[in-house]
């Protein structure tokens, strides 16, 4: 990330990990002070807990947690200062690339995300959020197909930190999260 050094300044000033700013998005609530929260631009993609998209141990992420696919989400080697385990995350497609990406036909199924687990070596500036191999499915053309399947490849995605839970309160449903993320004075930001 070129230009990770350049923001060390305003990451301190922050108390925050640094990300490019791309995006500043209206700040969440915290105490009485304003402060945007950066975006940075990644890939997307998805993927389900079955043995030959993870390693030997499906149901259990690189963090330990329980691969929930409500809720988890990994995230490539090169973004595990900014992105440590427990860090919650907002997803927004709007501004992704639209040959390869159904970020729209999937996008409910998104919501926020917590980083519990770990991309393969090979990647860079990617998420990867976990889907259900059972219930993640969205109808096309009188056909369902699972969400990972639909979302593809999505360029340009902008995540936000929105907040930090502890491996022993992750929330277990989208709801749970969002309440999580709506009552900002309770989370740790980053």
């Amino acid at each position: 990330m070129p230009i990770l050094g350049a923001l060390m300044g305003f990451s301190l000033f922050l108390g925050a990990a640094s990300f490019p700013n791309q995006n500043a998005v209206a700040p969440r609530t915290v105490a009485s002070a304003p402060v945007a929260i950066p975006g940075y631009s990644v890939t997307l993609t998805a993927y389900n807990a079955v043995a030959a998209q993870t390693d030997n141990n499906p149901f259990e992420t690189a963090s330990g947690a329980y691969s929930n696919p409500e809720v988890i989400a990994a995230r490539s080697g090169n973004l595990a200062d900014e992105l440590p385990f427990g860090t919650i995350i907002e997803l927004d497609g709007s501004n992704a690339s639209n040959d390869t990406c159904g970020f729209g036909a999937v996008a409910p199924l998104v919501g926020y995300r917590v980083i519990e687990d770990t991309m393969n070596p090979r990647y860079t500036d990617r998420i990867d959020v976990l889907f259900d191999t059972k219930s993640n499915y969205v109808r096309t053309n009188g056909t369902e197909i699972n969400a990972a399947n639909i979302l593809g490849i999505c360029k340009g995605v902008t995540f936000r930190v929105v907040g930090h839970v502890d491996f022993n309160h992750i929330p277990k449903t989208q709801e749970q999260l969002a309440a999580l993320v709506g009552k900002a004075s309770q989370l740790a930001l980053k």
